[in-house]
């Protein structure tokens, strides 16, 4: 009768404590360097996700390095209580792949909680480059095949990989400038150091409308409706017939995360991604919010899971990784 009572017991304070979540600040991680594109995904987010939560704070944490996966496994060993989230883009696919020793599994070590927006990527250059359009830009690049620099954010980054899928689809090998970032590879294109960038609609957009670099195309399907950048061509009607890279973004806990937290995580998130202002922010980036199936924990996962499958061919296909 006793144990039983002290079960009773354990069972009501575990009920309360859970129903007091959150009663403190929330650590959202983002595994690259402030400023960047994902940086900026998770600080509005932030903002409407704190709503849904009883008004609490919510703070984001800049973790990077190793093209996301110290932030990633700092998440991944931390208290599975709710308090320590990741925001993560592609690279959570695309790391089992680029790396040959991992600190976490992908798959095991993190609970899914959610997509949150899909990104599409542009492909710009330099204000000073001879090319005015996607034609004029094909000219110059067969031209100056072995003199062409191609900037991103670091390898593992979303421009590494749209900048290795545009060699490729070109047939063109260009010297590939790593950058500890988003925010340093987008200053060196603005000062003209370098000459190419695929990068995300979250960093570039306000950049293209003020023309101080030049936009070439977008590397979605279909055109965008962004004001600054619908009269963008794809690279598809371009002449690079299948290109689509699109980057998306997911919200993930340490595992073992309890399931009560997780699912009013998931809540919070739905919630947060119906809010107006965080949508209009996402629109006026280029973004689109995910309101599909990949709300749903399970389906956020398999999700990945045909990431890591999409991804991992071309990356090996391309034979760069890092120890």
């Amino acid at each position: 009768m006793k144990k039983l009572l002290t079960a009773i017991a354990g069972a009501v304070l575990a009920a309360g404590a859970m129903a007091a979540y959150p009663d403190k600040p929330i650590t959202i991680v983002v595994p690259f360097a402030a400023g960047g594109p994902t940086d900026k995904v998770a600080r509005d987010l932030a903002v409407a996700l704190a709503k849904p939560l009883n008004n609490a704070t919510v703070i984001i944490e800049n973790v990077g390095g190793a093209g996301g996966t110290l932030g990633a496994a700092k998440v991944s060993k931390a208290s599975p209580d709710g308090y320590t989230l990741l925001l993560h883009h592609i690279g959570m696919a695309t790391s089992p792949a680029l790396y040959r020793k991992m600190p976490y599994d992908t798959l095991t070590d993190f609970e899914y909680l959610g997509m949150v927006n899909d990104v599409p990527m542009t492909l710009v250059g330099r204000s000073t480059l001879p090319a005015n359009n996607m034609a004029e830009l094909r000219t110059w690049v067969n031209a100056n095949k072995g003199k062409i620099n191609l900037a991103n954010a670091g390898l593992g980054a979303a421009s590494h990989l749209c900048g290795l899928l545009f060699q490729q689809a070109m047939a063109v090998d260009m010297t590939t400038v790593p950058y500890k970032g988003t925010a340093p590879a987008m200053t060196d294109l603005l000062g003209g150091q370098v000459d190419l960038m695929c990068d995300q609609t979250t960093n570039t957009t306000g950049q293209i409308e003020s023309k101080k670099i030049k936009a070439f195309a977008v590397t979605t399907t279909k055109r965008l409706s962004t004001p600054a950048l619908k009269d963008l061509p794809t690279l598809d009607e371009s002449g690079i017939k299948g290109f689509n890279v699109t980057i998306w973004h997911g919200l993930y806990a340490p595992k073992g995360t309890p399931k009560a937290v997780q699912e009013q995580l998931n809540q919070a998130l739905r919630t947060a991604l119906k809010d107006a202002d965080l949508n209009k922010k996402f629109e006026n980036l280029g973004a689109v919010t995910v309101t599909d199936s990949r709300l749903n924990q399970a389906d956020h996962k398999k999700f990945v899971e045909t990431e890591i499958g999409k991804w991992g061919p071309v990356i090996k296909a391309a034979g760069q990784y890092a120890d």
